[in-house]
């Protein structure tokens, strides 16, 4: 079997290598973009189409199907008429493409296999239940299954090498597409049932859905990593997995078991070493939790390299994507954020995405010249209200912007959108804020603390949007609380504009009634805004 597969890769090999400690640097920085809905890319009337409406929505990267089924549709026979469309089309867009292997496994299933390998069974055989029950999933453990999908993954990366050798459209590649088992936690076929049994698995890890799980993640790394590893000699170029995520409750079987999960992770990176990321596929709530769950960092073991960096290649496409997107960047120094279907989504739903994208690009290009800068994401909804972050001795509090009690859609029962941001300090008291719907006060330690003694000991009244008591009258009660130390104030809230080449063009001056008076800097729900903010301490 190994001497068959390295005939093949050595057949196909060509001399295209990117330097370890280098292999993101054919990508673009950062990635804004875009996957494309599953039947998007399967004509050349489709390519031609959606693509120019990609980069008007303000992506630079498009994530595109390439689809085994179509590429191979009778056995050694490829027609790459789909991938070379996607790559002209994108070149004359100035866009990038990161290209989804749909081969023996798509949302766990092997729907994008050929006919012929779906058709033949005995030669390439199914994944089981543990009654005996086939499924429409290939084996993993199939060596004919493993060197069909090889060879046709192989031949693709030799023609994109030919096609576009200096990486300048193709800059990624996906392997598989949210790979894992359903209905079982691991495969009973026969031929599971003996690479189970040779490595004792039972004994090492017991026999529950979970220990299942461990040995299918395995098993898969492992598979994955013959893509890889031919990859990495024929064309080479980053590699993710992503995963579909094991949220709602749900056991392993339940979720597509054993992919790429945060849980697994040591089991794919021991398996597949070849694999550059583990990548979360994001559509259920707590979206900061999944984020933070693939944002690894450093270990030991790693030699001090980031175990796993944030890349979100899909997310719901909904109009909170836009402030998620922003998050995702400023929190996690994410490589790249893509919602997903975004050629299907609303204009209300591309729209956030786009005009977040138009911000970070202004971001990165103010801040990529200069050494590295602190960020952090802000992400708020009717629950998650609030972030207090200590930076260097400021203390700011960042709010969802109807925190705000003069706004009416803050009280009159209108779900709250999720409000969003990257902060990022420029230098000591400078600080831009981009985002939209978040509210930023800023202040010293002993004002922070001040003001929590205060609180502690009397009655706030609440003010209004003039910076006066609702109700008139002293805003504390029983005044108990000396203060000592010193503030700080705005001497200034821009809201700015960078240009492609980082310089900052001054739009317009925030003050009055749009600072609350000097207590702080705010971008209302709907806007989307650059602002630079300058504080000074008195």
């Amino acid at each position: 079997m190994l001497k068959i597969l390295s005939t093949i890769i050595l057949s196909l090999a060509t001399a295209t290598t990117v330097a370890a400690g280098d292999r993101f640097s054919c990508l673009p920085h950062p990635i804004l973009g875009g996957e494309l809905s599953n039947s998007a890319a399967t004509s050349v009337a489709d390519i031609e189409e959606v693509l120019p409406r990609m980069r008007t929505l303000g992506l630079n990267t498009v994530l595109v199907p390439a689809y085994w089924e179509l590429m191979e549709p009778t056995e050694g026979n490829f027609d790459f008429t789909l991938i070379d469309r996607t790559i002209d089309v994108a070149r004359q867009q100035q866009l990038r493409i990161v290209f989804l292997w749909f081969g023996a496994w798509k949302n766990s299933m092997s729907c994008y296999a050929p006919g012929w390998l779906k058709q033949d069974t005995k030669r390439f055989p199914r994944a089981m239940t543990a009654d005996g029950k086939p499924l429409e999933i290939a084996s993993c453990f199939s060596d004919n299954v493993l060197q069909a999908d090889l060879k046709a993954f192989s031949a693709l990366m030799k023609h994109i090498g030919q096609k576009d050798p200096q990486r300048e459209v193709v800059v990624m590649m996906q392997i598989e597409n949210e790979i894992g088992m359903l209905e079982s936690a691991r495969d009973h076929s026969p031929l599971a049932e003996k690479a189970y049994s040779e490595a004792r698995w039972a004994q090492r890890y017991g026999t529950d859905d979970y220990a299942d799980e461990k040995f299918m993640a395995l098993s898969y790394a492992r598979y994955v990593e013959h893509l890889a590893k031919a990859e990495r000699q024929i064309h080479d170029m980053p590699l993710y997995v992503n995963a579909a995520m094991n949220s709602r409750g749900r056991r392993p079987g339940e979720y597509p078991s054993a992919g790429p999960l945060a849980h697994l992770a040591d089991f794919w990176h021991e398996g597949a070493p070849s694999i550059d990321l583990l990548a979360p596929d994001i559509y259920d709530t707590g979206f900061k939790s999944w984020a933070a769950q693939y944002a690894m960092p450093a270990r030991p073991q790693d030699g001090g390299k980031v175990a796993n960096r944030l890349f979100i290649p899909e997310s719901r496409c909904c109009e909170n994507s836009g402030v998620r997107a922003l998050y995702a960047f400023g929190e996690h120094q994410a490589l790249g954020f893509s919602p997903f279907a975004i050629d299907q989504a609303a204009p209300a739903e591309t729209a956030s995405v786009t005009e977040a994208y138009n911000l970070i690009r202004q971001v990165y290009a103010l801040t990529s010249r200069q050494k590295p800068l602190t960020t952090y994401g802000l992400l708020f909804d009717g629950d998650d209200r609030e972030r207090t972050i200590d930076d260097e001795g400021v203390t700011i509090t960042c709010r969802h912007y109807f925190t705000l009690p003069w706004d009416p859609r803050a009280t009159n029962g209108t779900t709250w959108p999720e409000g969003g941001a990257m902060l990022i300090r420029l230098g000591k008291y400078d600080y831009l804020l981009a985002g939209s719907g978040v509210v930023a006060d800023f202040k010293t330690r002993d004002e922070k603390r001040y003001e929590s003694l205060r609180e502690g000991n009397s009655t706030k009244k609440q003010l209004g949007e003039d910076g006066f008591a609702e109700a008139g009258g002293s805003l504390q009660a029983v005044p108990s609380v000396s203060f000592k130390g010193r503030r700080l104030g705005l001497l200034s809230v821009d809201e700015v504009e960078v240009g492609p080449d980082g310089s900052m063009r001054f739009l317009r001056r925030n003050n009055g009634d749009q600072t609350h008076q000097g207590r702080h800097a705010r971008i209302s729900v709907g806007e989307w805004k650059l602002l630079h903010i300058r504080l000074y301490d008195y």
